[in-house]
C-alpha cells in the first residue's frame, strides 16, 4: 500500500516481522543450548524448518504450565523442537506422547529429546497418526490436558475430533497454521492444506460446546495463526 505508515513498509514488512521476532526473543528468552542444538540438527538433517517458532514454543510451554497439564498429546513430531518445549512444561510424574509418520524425523526427535534429558517423560510413536490416535484410547494414554495439532493439514478436522475424545472435560486444543499466509481466505484455492483448513474452521463452530478463537501471527515464521479450542466440560 502506497503511503503505508507501517514501520518498513509494505515490501519490508517479512524481514521487520523477522527482526521483531529476534528482538523479542532476545529480550525475553534465555539463550538455549538444548533448543539450539534441536534446530542445528534438524537443519543438518534436512528437515524442512516448519517447527514452531522459539517465541511460539514459550508461548505452547505456558499454556501448559497454565493449564496445569500433566498428560499432552503432540501430533506432529518433526525433530522434536516443539516437544522439548512441552515436555520441559510438565510437572514430576507428567507424560508427553508424541506422533510421527516419518521414521527419520521420529529417530531424530528421539535424538534431540535424549540430549535434552526429557525421554523419561516423552513416548513417541511411529506411523500415521490417523492409525496411532485411537489406539491410545484402548490403551488408556489418556485424557490429555492439552493437545498440540502440527501435521498434515489434509487431516486437521480428523486430527481436531480424535483430540477432543482424547481430552479432559476444560482441556486445551491448540491447532497450527490455520491462517497459511492468507490464503485461507480464497474459497476458490486448489490447495489441498488450504482445503484442509477451510474444512476444519467450517465444522469447528458447529461442534456442541466446543469454544475456539484463532489469533494471526507474523514473524520469523512468515504469516500465519494459531487456533485454540476449550474442550467442553
Amino acid at each position: 500500500m502506497t503511503g503505508s505508515s507501517r514501520p518498513g513498509g509494505e515490501k519490508g514488512a517479512e524481514a521487520l516481522w523477522a527482526e521483531i521476532d529476534r528482538l523479542l526473543e532476545s529480550s525475553l528468552l534465555p539463550e538455549d543450548p538444548v533448543l539450539s542444538s534441536a534446530l542445528a540438527e534438524s537443519a543438518r538433517a534436512g528437515l524442512p524448518p516448519i517447527q514452531v517458532s522459539p517465541t511460539q514454543g514459550r508461548l505452547l510451554q505456558l499454556l501448559a504450565r497454565a493449564l496445569g497439564a500433566r498428560n499432552i498429546l503432540e501430533i506432529g513430531t518433526l525433530g522434536g523442537y516443539s516437544s522439548i518445549w512441552l515436555a520441559r512444561a510438565l510437572p514430576e510424574g507428567g507424560k508427553l506422547v508424541t506422533l510421527e509418520i516419518d521414521p527419520r524425523h521420529a529417530e531424530l526427535a528421539r535424538q534431540n529429546l535424549e540430549r535434552a534429558g526429557l525421554l523419561d517423560r516423552v513416548t513417541i510413536r511411529r506411523g500415521a497418526a490417523i492409525e496411532s490416535l485411537p489406539r491410545l484410547a484402548e490403551e488408556g494414554l489418556g485424557p490429555f490436558d492439552l493437545t498440540f495439532i502440527d501435521a498434515d493439514k489434509e487431516s486437521t478436522l480428523e486430527y481436531f475430533r480424535h483430540a477432543l475424545a482424547l481430552s479432559r472435560p476444560g482441556g486445551l486444543i491448540v491447532v497450527d497454521n490455520v491462517v497459511r499466509e492468507g490464503a485461507v481466505g480464497d474459497p476458490g484455492t486448489r490447495d489441498p492444506s488450504v482445503r484442509g483448513i477451510q474444512r476444519f474452521l467450517a465444522e469447528v463452530r458447529r461442534m456442541a460446546g466446543v469454544e475456539a478463537t484463532a489469533i494471526q501471527t507474523v514473524g520469523s515464521k512468515g504469516y500465519d495463526g494459531f487456533l485454540l479450542a476449550r474442550v467442553p466440560s
